[in-house]
């Protein structure tokens, strides 16, 4: 990396239009205006938190979260229990990074909100491998506490 000093304001936004993007050697360049760690950290927890909303709003109402999951549960017979239901684009049992034993829950992601309730509705207690099922719509942790916490 370097920095390059411009005397006018307007020449160093200039250079950074046109050499942003471009490649070197057959690298790309990164070519931006130097900001302060404070500000940078700034810039990256706003782009994050954008990208969250975005998936969020995304994901509303079509991602199922799985519990009571047997052991011997992989991804694709999760994805065969819910199939009947409708498009299925994801099913994932969550496992042990170590271990890559199953953590007990999973997730199923339908491409349509009427799909995703019609599963809930339907698999909710309904018995695999000899356990009954837990299913509800997913939500992220932040904000089951803070619906658990109003709910006191």
């Amino acid at each position: 990396f370097g920095f390059v000093n411009f005397e006018d304001p307007a020449v160093a936004k200039k250079a950074v239009e046109e050499m942003n993007g471009k490649e070197l050697d057959g690298k790309t360049l990164y070519v931006g205006r130097a900001q302060k760690k404070n500000e940078r950290m700034q810039q990256l927890r706003s782009e994050y938190e954008m990208r969250r909303k975005e998936l969020d709003s995304k994901f509303q109402g079509v991602n199922l979260y799985v519990k009571n999951l047997d052991d011997n549960v992989d991804d694709n017979m999760l994805r065969q229990a819910f199939e009947e239901f409708g498009s299925i684009t994801s099913a994932k049992v969550m496992r042990d990074t170590k271990t890559n034993e199953s953590r007990g829950f999973g997730f199923v992601c339908f491409s349509s909100p009427e799909e995703a309730t019609k599963a809930v509705t339907e698999m909710n207690s309904r018995i695999i491998s000899q356990k009954p099922l837990y299913v509800a719509l997913a939500q992220r942790k932040s904000d089951r506490q803070n619906q658990l916490a109003t709910q006191r």
